[in-house]
């Protein structure tokens, strides 16, 4: 009977010892989050019923890029569709930007988005500017078939006129040729 006793105390005595071990905070924590100039980032906070500290891990403010990203995917937070030379066909690795591009629209039809068409320096100006609306038109299609409604996209295409990368070569050519998706 005896041994029963201090087996039931021990049950109760390791996990209390336990929990009280991992809720403690140090004067060495609170100095470092002095001196960062921030609050710790749990707080501890006492239970009415048993008197049991416990730790409570508050809340973050998420920046609206963040929440974006968290309801949409980090695909939301791409706005560049690259071509390949002389082309106005959408690559399929970037259905999963489109997509959640659509869905914003979708969800907030308040909303509007300009999809700007560029090229590289190669070809006439008259040639570029109708690539680079080709690009646009490509894009905008694309939205509307996913459910965007035509009055939330705009069409507007640069040509060679608004280079990413001034470069004279291959890989700023590559860059060059794009849409962008601008809010």
């Amino acid at each position: 009977m005896n041994l029963s006793m201090i087996s039931k105390s021990l049950l109760i005595a390791l996990p209390m010892l336990a929990l009280s071990a991992c809720s403690s905070n140090t004067d060495a924590d609170a100095a470092s989050a002095e001196n960062n100039g921030s609050a710790p980032a749990a707080e501890t906070t006492q239970a009415s019923n048993d008197g049991v500290e416990t730790n409570a891990v508050e809340a973050v403010e998420l920046t609206p890029e963040e929440q974006l990203a968290e309801k949409y995917s980090n695909a939301i937070l791409e706005t560049t569709i690259n071509f390949e030379f002389d082309q106005s066909l959408i690559k399929p690795e970037y259905a999963k930007i489109l997509d959640a591009h659509a869905k914003y629209l979708v969800d907030n039809p308040d909303k509007s988005i300009t999809i700007e068409g560029h090229t590289d320096e190669k070809g006439t100006p008259e040639y570029n500017i109708a690539l680079g609306e080709r690009r646009g038109l490509a894009v905008s299609t694309y939205l509307e078939n996913m459910g965007v409604a035509a009055s939330q996209l705009t069409v507007v295409s640069y040509g060679e006129e608004k280079p990413v990368n001034h470069g004279h070569d291959e890989s700023a050519w590559s860059e060059n040729r794009r849409a962008e998706l601008v809010y």
